[in-house]
């Protein structure tokens, strides 16, 4: 075979696709231009909430989002405290979204919203920690020296395992993510809260960490005017 022949070949073979057959073979698959549905004519948005009830995220998939995420918010920060805000500000709308989620998958029985902070906090170290990472917190605690702080600990959070933290960042702790959507579920309940994440490694738990949660004074104020009534 002459060295003529090979390269019409190999042209022949990357000639590209015209835009004028894409579009018959669109027309001739989906029956037209434009966005496509399924045959029943059907959404995401028409599915039941419950259908995806016990449906599980590959970890791969999310380390690669969540990847993804910190290192699109590190292009646009200057330093770490920048950096776990913008983080928090990211997880605040989920945390919004998924009370209303959990309290819709609750039982009838247990669908009010919580009205004190013990059932709150309760609620998410429990159920908001088993819907997002298969296992409840592995603590919840209040501070002995200021009444309006409580701590939720995970000696192992999820969204650090993936994550490659550069020594001079060594201070940065990508659980402010984690951190946004229990701030989000707070002020979703009425309970104003401002929450951070903090790295309290130990020997056996090296990624351990505390969110701080700190609520507003109202909030207190009407545990208090509650408490009496």
């Amino acid at each position: 075979m002459s060295n003529s022949s090979v390269t019409q070949q190999t042209q022949y073979a990357i000639k590209p696709v015209s835009i004028q057959a894409v579009t018959t073979i669109n027309r001739h698959a989906g029956g037209g231009m434009g966005l496509r549905y399924p045959s029943n004519r059907k959404t995401i948005y028409d599915r039941n909430l419950n259908r995806s009830k016990n449906a599980e995220l590959s970890r791969a998939s999310f380390a690669f989002l969540f990847g993804e995420m910190v290192s699109y918010a590190q292009k646009r920060v200057t330093g770490i405290q920048d950096l776990e805000k913008r983080l928090n500000n990211q997880g605040h709308p989920l945390g919004l979204r998924l009370l209303d989620l959990l309290i819709y998958r609750s039982p009838a029985s247990a669908t009010v919203r919580p009205t004190h902070i013990l059932p709150l906090l309760q609620f998410i170290s429990t159920t908001l920690w088993r819907h997002l990472f298969a296992r409840p917190a592995d603590a919840l605690e209040r501070s002995k020296e200021k009444e309006d702080e409580y701590m939720i600990t995970d000696n192992d959070p999820l969204v650090n395992q993936y994550v490659s933290v550069p020594k001079e960042m060594s201070q940065l702790n990508c659980a402010a993510y984690v951190a946004g959507i229990v701030e989000g579920v707070c002020d979703g309940t009425g309970f104003p809260a401002h929450v951070t994440a903090h790295s309290v490694a130990s020997e056996m738990w090296p990624g351990k960490t505390v969110f701080l949660i700190k609520f507003e004074p109202e909030v207190l104020e009407r545990e208090a005017f509650l408490g009496k009534s």
